[in-house]
């Protein structure tokens, strides 16, 4: 019992997305209160629109607004495949450099930073608008690269390419490391086709002009029927037309700072203790 009532009402006071939406539709509400307060005291006659028109409308704008929140989880879920992605190919790379190369303490300096810092560089770049010539590194310092991620999976092919020719690795080996080093630039190409080509502005545009139209003509169309009750039937359907609308547009965006966002900082800690654990295990 008490499960339910606290994953159902606790967050609404708790999220700002949930309470942004609980105002907008007591906002709906009190709007609803005109059209019955016009019907009781000007004429019976007046915005008088048959309930039934809504019914069919409701139709349309919930396989309208099902597929538009699916779409933005479907991105959603991507981003957070690619990211689960970018921990296992992370672990993978670290385990065959340590076990299948014989690492000296500064090669171990060489690899375990851009490994341990490639996450957070991705994240990064994934949040910050594009500004070509000059990025930031993660450690606070200036970089000539505007694709750091890029610089950093680079640096890791110098080593390899100056340990094959040390005698270090040979090229079976160098064929099952590039396997998984490739995979990290992948996941970095996904990630950025999903942050920078949002949801057409057209299909956004018009998913909520058919809300704002539908729910301010939803009170003159049921007050007659309904009376006073429109004023709770018009909160409940604005809390949950908005409610998916809005949401769909804070999901469809994964790698920001909202609630709804994926936890970017934790799984960059994550594979930045893994590369740790795994380079300091390595004899």
């Amino acid at each position: 019992m008490h499960m339910p009532i606290r994953d159902s009402i606790v967050p609404l006071f708790h999220s700002r997305t949930l309470a942004y939406i609980a105002s907008l539709a007591l906002c709906v509400g009190l709007y609803s209160c005109l059209p019955i307060l016009l019907t009781s005291y000007l004429t019976s006659e007046f915005g008088k629109i048959p309930s039934q028109f809504h019914a069919a409308l409701s139709l349309v704008l919930g396989w309208l607004l099902v597929f538009r929140t699916n779409s933005a989880y479907a991105r959603w879920w991507e981003a957070r495949t690619l990211w689960g992605s970018l921990v296992n190919s992370t672990r993978n790379l670290a385990i065959k450099l340590t076990c299948l190369t014989k690492l000296s303490e500064e090669d171990v300096r060489i690899l375990q930073k851009p490994l341990a810092t490639f996450p957070i560089a991705l994240k990064e770049h994934l949040r910050r608008p594009a500004s070509p010539g000059q990025s930031s590194r993660s450690d606070g310092q200036s970089s000539d690269w505007d694709h750091l991620p890029a610089k950093l999976v680079q640096e890791v092919y110098l080593w390899i390419g100056s340990a094959k020719a040390n005698g270090k690795i040979d090229g079976h080996e160098l064929r099952v490391i590039d396997l998984e080093l490739a995979k990290l630039l992948e996941i970095c190409g996904g990630c950025e086709r999903i942050a920078r080509t949002p949801i057409v502005r057209s299909y956004r545009t018009f998913a909520r002009q058919c809300i704002l139209l539908f729910l301010l003509s939803l009170p003159w169309g049921i007050s007659n029927d309904f009376g006073w009750w429109t004023v709770p039937l018009a909160i409940i359907t604005t809390y949950f037309m908005l409610g998916m609308e809005i949401v769909a547009e804070h999901v469809e965006e994964p790698f920001g700072l909202d609630e709804d966002d994926l936890d970017l900082e934790g799984l960059c800690k994550t594979i930045e203790l893994s590369v740790a654990e795994i380079f300091g295990n390595r004899n």
